[in-house]
């Protein structure tokens, strides 16, 4: 003990208890804290540091910037004092165990792993974006409660260690330093430094993202990442060598774990995590794959005793309201159903996370998420099913507008109509808070409606009623509504987010009845559905000429046209735009016209600037809003920005989490990459999730892409007869001819020249065809078409692994210039 203190009771107001630990960052004590009446933890620092002033005076401005900090996962830092001499850091006391003190006792399991994976990030995140680097991220500085709460130590803390000098490139001058092990040494520690570190360098947050890394590689391999004899040794490794692939030590890991822990740990900061929230992001994504197996599993398998199954596996579900489309063609054939295992799910990711760190963070009288499930339609008429459907999202569209609000979008809660409500269990499976439910009752011009709000935290109904209307009070009652909720859930809502609840689209009831009955339409997702939604637009156009959210429907629908064989792209793409400019001139704030514009830009007039311009705006306006991040990462993967393109696919993701059309864009993104093995993983993951999708087309188009062709054949023959169009016909055509049954691929390029002479048949399954048959001056003849036509595949041109063989044709990098896309 020092010798100073053994003769010492107290220091300022902290009274000594009991030594805890001692380390190159002073001795720690357990005091008693005589003012606040609380145990604190005493760090006493050494001597030699407090004599350098100038050390010590950067010292004290990082430690009271971290003390700022305010995170359950974060050490919180009470006093930087100094008394009779002695400098002292006061933190709260936690009582648990270091992460390396608890590793040697038990062995962490995958899930457990993960669980403190995913509190340190979370802590790391909230620190960097305060502007505080820790800087020894290592297991003796991860305390680890008995509930399993994770607390990061010594935050603010290693500035204090570095010399003012750190800036050397001597290797080895820097590795023959002090680097103690010993726990407390900060700057030093050895086999838990970043390369930038190791060199004396300046570091910023990516270098605890890359000692993260390591303490993560430990936990789950059981070994150091980075071994070596010597203090040298292990700094040499840091700089100059890789680890042993974790797959070899562990090979039942899933192999995006491996790839996340990679990353982490890249020499080049550059080529790392940008920034905890990222590796944050990927993290919960992989805890929530683990969970989804395991879902999985007790469905196809339930205990004989289990009576907590909430419905059948087979239940169907509405299509994904913010879908890509680019793989829903002739959809008319198919209906997408999800297996309600999906929404189980999701009890994990927004129980298990939001509601233990978050909601439990935050005031217990202020709601920040909200379900609002469709109406009933108790009216015995199915014509005023559009009523009961258009209501509720019209509420979810109006609360959508306010900044801090999560409110589950409209695909995710339409898997909820006509099934019983457990409040209480929606919550669960979407991570929201409150849950809003209703019943609208139509006679003729008389309308009722009750809606009830339940805090599902405690099954408590926050706020019930009744409204007795007419029909022609619909626009009025629908914004009372969303007043109210808002007022229920004690939102503090600015001038600009009060005016997105209360908002006036139109004035006209007629009309707004009209634009739900194609909200309606457009939801179905099919061909006629498309065509009626138009019909219905139009005509509340007519009613009101200046209802932008009507023009605004218009655009999202003909921009659709050409991906389900309802119109070919040069009779339907001029008409979504100017739907979408009228929309925008009378309402610039429609993040649904920018979106339809962003597309018809991209995909029409090959003006990849102005579409991602577009949609970069779309998600400045409502940054929830799932269809823009899809549509943006196609724009960034089809012109061969993949990282950003994971990026937004995985924003559109937390946006919509049920989508399976947002599922399949991860696998899709995987393929493009021909990352082919990593991706058929994928698609079977989400095939298991959402069985009757469009799963055999992903199947077919990444096997053959492989090389693997007969094990291509028939997942695309199964492909095609669920999805029997045209470009399907072309891409079977293509597979059979390379998988030599030339007679029967024949016979399927015959049928499309049938075709085309009754109806617009996409150049690129011609292409296709001519592929298989090893027709190449054809082939490319077709391709040229395709691009003259702005067809809809074209973009995807500059990607394409089926059309990889005609890269080096100076005539296929010139449509790839004709339409701003990479070679």
């Amino acid at each position: 003990m020092n010798k100073d203190l053994e003769t010492k009771i107290s220091i300022s107001h902290y009274r000594i208890v009991s030594k805890i630990g001692a380390g190159g960052m002073g001795e720690v004590y357990l005091a008693h804290d005589t003012k606040l009446d609380r145990k604190v933890a005493l760090k006493i620092l050494p001597a030699e540091f407090a004599q350098d002033k100038d050390r010590m005076a950067r010292f004290v401005r990082e430690a009271k910037a971290a003390s700022a900090l305010n995170h359950p996962n974060i050490l919180t830092i009470y006093e930087v004092g100094e008394s009779d001499g002695s400098h002292f850091i006061a933190t709260e006391f936690v009582q648990g165990e270091t992460l390396n003190q608890r590793r040697q006792q038990d062995s962490f399991n995958l899930k457990t792993t993960l669980d403190t994976a995913i509190q340190i990030a979370s802590a790391l995140d909230a620190a960097h974006r305060a502007g505080i680097v820790h800087r020894d991220i290592k297991p003796d500085n991860l305390m680890i409660r008995p509930d399993g709460l994770v607390k990061i130590l010594d935050f603010g803390i290693a500035k204090l260690a570095e010399p003012k000098s750190a800036n050397v490139d001597d290797e080895a001058a820097t590795a023959l330093k002090p680097h103690s092990t010993s726990p407390g040494m900060v700057v030093g520690t050895a086999n838990y430094m970043s390369p930038e570190q190791a060199r004396g360098r300046e570091v910023d947050a990516r270098t605890d993202i890359f000692s993260f890394g390591i303490v993560l590689y430990e936990l789950l391999s059981g070994k150091r990442a980075f071994a070596g004899e010597n203090a040298l040794d292990v700094i040499g490794a840091i700089i100059h060598k890789d680890p042993p692939l974790l797959s070899r030590i562990r090979s039942e890991l899933p192999s995006e774990i491996e790839r996340i822990v990679n990353k982490m740990l890249r020499k080049e900061a550059d080529e790392r995590y940008q920034t905890a929230r990222d590796l944050l992001t990927d993290l919960k994504d992989v805890r929530r794959e683990l969970d989804f197996q395991d879902k999985l599993e007790r469905t196809v398998a339930p205990e004989p005793k289990d009576t907590t199954q909430i419905v059948s596996t087979a239940a169907a579900a509405a299509p994904a309201t913010s879908s890509a489309e680019f793989i829903v063609r002739g959809v008319q054939t198919h209906k997408s159903a999800v297996a309600i295992v999906a929404l189980v799910v999701l009890a994990l990711l927004g129980g298990a996370f939001w509601f233990f760190y978050i909601h439990r963070s935050t005031s217990s009288s202020t709601i920040q998420s909200i379900a609002v499930l469709p109406f009933e339609n108790k009216s015995g008429n199915s014509d005023s099913e559009y009523l009961s459907d258009g209501l509720a999202e019209s509420l979810i569209y109006r609360l959508s507008q306010v900044p801090n609000l999560k409110v589950s979008p409209t695909s995710a809660v339409m898997r909820y109509k006509g099934k019983d409500i457990d409040a209480q269990r929606i919550a669960t499976e979407l991570g929201v808070q409150a849950v809003m439910s209703g019943r609208v009752i139509q006679r003729g011009d008389n309308l009722s409606i009750s809606v009830e709000l339940v805090d599902a935290s405690n099954n408590k109904l926050i706020w019930g009623e009744q409204y007795e209307r007419t029909m022609s009070d619909l626009l009025a009652t629908q914004r009372e509504i969303a007043t109210t909720i808002s007022e229920k859930l004690q939102l503090k809502l600015s001038g600009e987010s009060a005016k997105g609840i209360t908002k006036k689209y139109t004035e006209n009831n007629e009309a707004y009845q009209l634009y739900l009955k194609g909200r309606f339409a457009w939801n179905k997702r099919i061909g006629q559905s498309l065509k009626q939604a138009v019909d219905f637009y139009n005509q509340a156009i007519e009613k009101d000429p200046g209802f932008a959210l009507a023009y605004s429907g218009l655009a999202e629908s003909y921009v659709l046209f050409a991906n389900y064989d309802v119109a070919s792209p040069k009779d339907s793409m001029p008409q979504a735009k100017a739907a979408a400019m009228r929309a925008l001139e009378l309402d610039d704030s429609l993040a649904e016209a920018h979106t339809a514009l962003g597309w018809y830009l991209f995909g029409y007039e090959f003006d990849v600037a102005g579409g991602e311009r577009e949609l970069r705006r779309a998600i400045e306006l409502n940054p929830r809003y799932a269809t823009a991040h899809q549509w943006l990462a196609q724009l960034l993967a089809y012109t061969k920005r993949f990282d950003e393109a994971q990026i937004e696919t995985q924003k559109a993701m937390e946006a919509d989490p049920l989508s399976p059309i947002i599922s399949f864009n991860v696998g899709w993104q995987l393929l493009l990459l021909r990352r082919y093995d990593d991706a058929l993983k994928e698609f079977d993951r989400a095939a298991k999730l959402y069985p009757n999708f469009l799963w055999p087309s992903a199947f077919c188009w990444t096997l053959y892409s492989k090389g693997e062709i007969e094990q291509a054949v028939p997942a695309c023959r199964k492909a095609h007869e669920e999805v029997p169009d045209a470009y399907g016909t072309g891409y079977l055509a293509m597979v059979l001819g390379r998988a030599g049954h030339v007679d029967e691929a024949k016979k399927l390029l015959e049928q499309l020249k049938n075709e085309s002479s009754q109806r617009a048949v996409p150049s690129i399954a011609f292409a296709f065809a001519y592929i298989g048959l090893n027709q190449k001056e054809e082939a490319m003849a077709m391709l040229e078409k395709e691009v003259d036509a702005r067809g809809y595949w074209a973009t995807e041109f500059a990607v394409e692994p089926a059309l990889d063989g005609f890269r080096g044709d100076p005539r296929f990098k010139a449509l790839l210039k004709k339409m701003n896309l990479p070679e």
